[in-house]
């Protein structure tokens, strides 16, 4: 962003949305929304492009946004199991494209580190025999943080910790999901897509019992390819458009939609968007 700043197009005869936000010496102490206001102000005159509006507006929420918006829920973490074997492990991490996995012992609620798949890659290089593979000896300690954590507190934790990866814990001590640093960052600059994200961006997951995961950046002419369905594509382009125009708002986590034989339930989303979805056929007499 420019340091050069074009003068306001303000009509109201005040000086500009900047130097009244920032001027020194001044004893009035600008609050949250006099900031969100001039931030507001300064787009509508073109001071500030959309993606810098975006960004800035993204800074301020991490302070108020809660690990429970963002988090990878538990019924969605990739985990390894202590007792795989280096084959299986191997398998599950190839096929995910994941760079960070929980590694849980009696079930999901005792993590018992955390495997990097760069150091077990390093040891299928380094090792001379597999039969002697323990993965207790490359897991990284498990990072635990409540459900109720900022995101702006969690930021300077993972930067201090040099760790990326924490697992959700809620108020009985049962984990709840995961949070990564690039969750938190994505609620700055937007969606980081890496290949593997690109590859599964429109991907519908058959969970095998009549339920999908549908990400919402699914395109409306494939779910209706996919499902057999004629849904109108006239006012928006993907499953989350069409979400967000049936509600008229942004949904929460856990908000639960029936609309046209569908049952729609977020699994995952934040303050700025939904990210996927737990869709499921629903007969009439399932929405009385």
């Amino acid at each position: 962003m420019s340091e050069d700043l074009p003068p306001s197009s303000d009509n109201s005869g005040k000086s500009g949305w900047w130097s009244r936000l920032f001027r020194r010496g001044s004893e009035e102490v600008p609050v949250r929304g006099d900031v969100v206001a001039y931030l507001t102000d300064a787009r509508r005159n073109n001071l500030l492009a959309a993606e810098e509006h975006a960004m800035l507006q993204g800074v301020l929420n991490v302070s108020e946004t809660q690990v429970r918006d963002i988090m990878v829920p538990r019924s969605h973490m990739v985990v390894l199991d202590l007792d795989d074997s280096l084959a299986k492990l191997r398998d599950i991490i190839i096929e995910s494209g994941h760079s960070r996995f929980p590694v849980i012992g009696d079930g999901r609620d005792e993590v018992v580190g955390i495997l990097l798949a760069k150091d077990l890659l390093r040891h299928l290089v380094e090792s001379e025999s597999s039969k002697t593979f323990d993965v207790k000896e490359l897991l990284r300690p498990a990072v635990f943080i409540p459900e109720s954590k900022r995101l702006n507190a969690l930021l300077t934790q993972f930067r201090e910790s040099h760790n990326h990866m924490a697992i959700v814990v809620d108020e009985y001590a049962g984990v709840a999901g995961l949070a990564t640093i690039e969750d938190v960052l994505e609620q700055i600059v937007g969606d980081i897509d890496d290949e593997h994200d690109a590859e599964e961006a429109e991907y519908i997951n058959d969970q095998g019992d009549g339920r999908f995961l549908v990400l919402t950046l699914t395109k409306i002419e494939e779910f209706n390819e996919y499902f057999k369905v004629e849904f109108l594509d006239d006012e928006y382009d993907t499953l989350g458009g069409l979400i967000m125009h049936e509600l008229g708002r942004l949904p929460r986590r856990g908000e639960v939609l029936d609309f046209s034989g569908f049952r729609f339930r977020v699994l995952r989303a934040d303050r700025r968007r939904i990210h996927s979805l737990e869709v499921s056929r629903v007969s009439s007499a399932d929405t009385d």
